[in-house]
């Protein structure tokens, strides 16, 4: 077996991602390890509920709906403020249990009804041993109270119909999610109120004290550093997981003291963003304008829709979401040049429908940032043919307005149960955001950006 492969440190940052996707089964899940790391590092947690002091030299974040987050680390010396955003998201394909969950029969079985969640491949999701995670309202008597599940134990599988009931099976016939992609829960020895009582059981409340539940099924094999020489990540999650876990390292380990930095990590990307702590919502949008309000307060002025404008106008987003890396199998799917390959390097991806935001000019400054951290850079689009998907940037800044890239890593079986990744790209997304955070931008009325 090779002894060449990846360096020492790419292969850590990968095994920690592969501990950090085990932490986050769902996007609740999610946004606690987050904010957990953060309040390690000295953030100080705000509620969207209650009016903000914000100062200079200060660490936040904030969450809405438990499953979106974004973090800030104000600059001691922000004059006008310009913000230096990357964007991830929280969620991935899977499926959603229905209120009511249980199908009985036919027999003594005990089926669970559920409904796909984002653009998944079904059939990837078959013969494996998969749990639930999620969270649980409570009735605590006249407190509804929010509570977190992710059982260590394999609950449940969707086996598939065995060839000899289907001939057809190995000729790509299409799933149906009503009727095939139903997990087995029980045999006979759970009847009906079984699954609400494992719930229940695992919460250590009672049955009836449960009010309401958003449960999503998960892929109970580890995430692994794998190859004979070392080159490969795989595991369940990993768009958006692996974005989201390199940018919260780049934005911990960065220290700049002229702008702000934001973090963000948002729920329901792969469902189009339009929920209330979605890329579209007013999530993104208020809390930046309250960084703005704050500042302004404590400079003894009001609160100043020209600063927010302002600041804005000065800012860069970077839009994190994994790639299309080139398939070993199937080259003729993509585009003839702009195609991308594992451990090359990060992805800047561009659409001329402006599926991604990524422009001559946002390109070109996050090449720049990348030379100067010496890190790859791959260019992919879609081959023109094919509309293929889009992501958070072009959603974000119908609300926030400012330059944008869409970049990502590259990876294999996308929305797959379980995809595969390059272990250097993680690495090499984690310098070149660092880079991003730690370089000053300044974008100038003559159009000119002056970087560092």
């Amino acid at each position: 077996m090779s002894t060449e492969g990846p360096n020492h440190e790419a292969t850590l940052l990968s095994q920690e991602l592969c501990s950090f996707i085990s932490e986050c089964p769902s996007p609740f899940h999610t946004v606690r390890a987050i904010g957990e790391r953060l309040e390690r590092a000295g953030f100080l947690r705000l509620s969207e509920v209650d009016s903000w002091r914000i100062e200079r030299g200060g660490r936040y974040y904030t969450t809405r709906n438990d499953s979106s987050i974004i973090a800030l680390r104000v600059g001691e010396h922000v004059d006008v403020p310009c913000f230096r955003m990357v964007s991830s998201h929280s969620d991935s394909p899977t499926y959603k249990v229905k209120d009511v969950p249980e199908l009985e029969g036919p027999g003594a079985y005990v089926r669970i009804n559920v409904e796909g969640y984002g653009g998944l491949i079904d059939r990837t999701w078959l013969d494996r041993p998969l749990s639930i995670a999620g969270r649980v309202l409570v009735q605590d008597k006249d407190v509804l109270r929010s509570y977190l599940i992710a059982p260590s134990e394999d609950l449940l599988l969707i086996p598939s119909v065995a060839i000899h009931q289907d001939r057809e099976v190995n000729k790509g016939g299409a799933l149906n999610r009503q009727i095939d992609m139903c997990p087995l829960f029980s045999a006979g020895e759970l009847g009906q109120g079984g699954f609400g009582a494992m719930v229940a059981q695992a919460l250590g409340v009672d049955p009836e004290r449960i009010m309401g539940h958003d449960l999503m099924l998960v892929n109970r094999q580890p995430a692994v550093v794998w190859g004979a020489a070392g080159e490969f990540v795989s595991g369940p999650r990993l768009d958006d997981l692996q974005c989201a876990h390199a940018s919260l390292q780049a934005f911990l380990q960065t220290s700049d003291e002229q702008g702000i930095c934001v973090y963000t990590c948002l729920n329901n990307e792969e469902v189009g963003s339009g929920t209330m702590q979605g890329a579209l919502s007013t999530f993104v949008p208020q809390t930046l304008r309250r960084i703005c309000d704050g500042l302004a307060s404590e400079d003894g002025l009001c609160a100043s829709t020209d600063l927010y404008a302002r600041a804005l106008a000065r800012s860069l987003l970077v839009s994190c979401d994994n790639a299309h890396a080139v398939h070993p199998n199937h080259p003729e799917l993509y585009d003839t040049n702009n195609r991308v390959w594992l451990n090359q390097g990060v992805v800047i991806k561009e659409s001329a429908a402006q599926r991604y935001t990524t422009d001559a000019v946002s390109r070109s400054v996050f090449k720049l940032l990348c030379r100067r951290a010496d890190v790859p850079v791959q260019a992919f689009a879609n081959r023109s043919d094919s509309p293929g998907g889009s992501t958070l940037g072009n959603l974000l800044v119908r609300n926030a307005s400012m330059s944008a890239v869409d970049v990502g890593l590259p990876q294999l079986a996308m929305h797959s149960s379980y995809e595969t990744a390059g272990v250097l790209d993680t690495f090499y997304l984690l310098r070149a955001l660092r880079e991003f955070y730690d370089t000053p931008l300044q974008f100038c009325a003559d159009g000119s950006i002056a970087i560092g």
